[in-house]
């Protein structure tokens, strides 16, 4: 059951954690962040198709394909971040979205606003991000 939530809504730390406002706010969001991602994807395969032409220069030809493979290479990294989007949806219906993997507190409502598949908390974040540089730099 979707809960009706207007548009200028936005959590705040005066309500209860992840209630049904929250969680719907979050919804959202995410499904429209879902759908811009596949429409840049619709288009960039419209525009890789109408473009399909040979270029009699070479290094036309050359740029052409350079173009096209940064366009697919951004496309992987938007594949990947459709499949955190789809788990960050599942997170939302199995109730553990919002709240750090690795401590179990809740995420600040302002990291979701801002990266809403965020999986661990500032602190959890930061302690990860000296772990690897840690262990890259040996």
């Amino acid at each position: 059951m979707a809960v009706d939530i207007d548009e200028s809504y936005k959590p705040s730390e005066q309500e209860a954690f992840m209630n049904e406002r929250q969680r719907e706010y979050f919804r959202r969001k995410l499904l429209a962040w879902k759908e811009e991602i596949l429409q840049e994807s619709r288009d960039t395969l419209a525009t890789l198709q109408s473009e399909n032409e040979n270029h009699p220069d070479l290094a036309d030809r050359a740029s052409s394909e350079t173009d096209r493979a940064i366009e697919l290479r951004a496309r992987d990294r938007q594949r990947k971040l459709i499949a955190k989007i789809e788990a960050a949806l599942s997170r939302l219906d199995d109730g553990t979205y919002g709240y750090c993997e690795e401590t179990g507190e809740p995420i600040s409502l302002k990291r979701l606003d801002a990266r809403p598949i965020a999986t661990l908390s500032i602190e959890a974040q930061e302690r990860h991000e000296r772990r690897e540089r840690v262990y890259r730099d040996d």
